[in-house]
């Protein structure tokens, strides 16, 4: 991915944990490295299809200026974040926030804190078999396509499928959804979480009925496990009610452990 990168950007500001660095202010001195493609706009020489850095500066000295942060990692995430939410071409970025000035009473030449963030694909499947399903689940769609660390890129039709693991119950309301987020794995559970609880989501049943079902399918190409979340998704090669609407969503998206298509998966379901 081509890069367009901004060194050592002055910008005087008031962080800092103490009350003199809040009073008085001082140097900070901001890398970024911006993440795109230029292919368009290095054959068109035109300024809309590139990211502007005149205005990305402008951007940084804004949120520098704009508030006071006691940490490095705080004003560091922030300008990662309206960065990638400011310029549609940006597809990651890195930032650099040094501070040359710092209260630390030994000789050095600067002190810093550097993040990378981006923004990642993610495919969430989606069910309901109690209640006003279609309620829920459209209310569930609009606040993740309404939030303003995601964006929605497609979501999929909806169909009603037999359940799944325990069949004495009302048959679901299913799909999927391909969003973009700049959330990390955690965060993004914890999201989903919310929006099942505030649909009045119980999990009183191993796959049991449910007024909302959000399940993180796949992140990027992320093989990732932890005490609660597993990606990709456990079994989801097995569950037609999955593989029918990513088909309709990435039919060659690629499973990241299997190396198959959806399509592929599904066939093989199938048969």
């Amino acid at each position: 991915m081509d890069e367009i990168r901004i060194r050592e950007l002055k910008v005087k500001g008031y962080h800092g944990v103490y009350a003199d660095e809040k009073d008085k202010g001082q140097n900070f001195f901001v890398n970024a490295t911006l993440y795109t493609d230029t292919r368009k706009a290095g054959l068109s020489d035109e300024l809309g299809d590139s990211t502007d850095y005149g205005r990305a500066c402008a951007l940084i000295r804004e949120v520098m200026t704009k508030e006071s942060y006691n940490l490095l990692e705080a004003l560091a995430e922030k300008l990662a974040k309206e960065i990638l939410l400011s310029f549609p071409l940006v597809k990651a970025v890195d930032v650099e926030v040094r501070k040359p000035e710092a209260p630390v009473p030994m000789e050095f030449e600067s002190l810093s804190v550097k993040i990378s963030r981006a923004w990642h694909d993610v495919y969430i499947a989606y069910g309901s078999n109690m209640g006003d399903s279609e309620e829920y689940i459209e209310e569930a769609i609009s606040s993740i396509a309404n939030d303003p660390e995601i964006e929605m890129v497609k979501d999929s039709q909806r169909i009603i499928t037999k359940p799944y693991g325990v069949t004495e119950q009302d048959d679901f309301l299913n799909g999927a959804c391909h969003i973009r987020t700049l959330m990390e794995p955690e965060e993004l559970l914890r999201y989903v979480d919310r929006l099942e609880k505030k649909a009045g989501r119980t999990h009183d049943v191993h796959w049991g009925p449910r007024t909302l079902d959000l399940d993180i399918l796949l992140y990027d190409d992320l093989v990732y496990e932890s005490d609660t979340l597993v990606i990709p998704h456990m079994d989801m090669e097995n569950r037609d009610f999955v593989l029918l609407p990513m088909c309709e969503l990435s039919p060659n998206l690629r499973h990241p452990v299997l190396n198959r298509t959806m399509r592929q998966l599904l066939e093989m379901l199938d048969d």
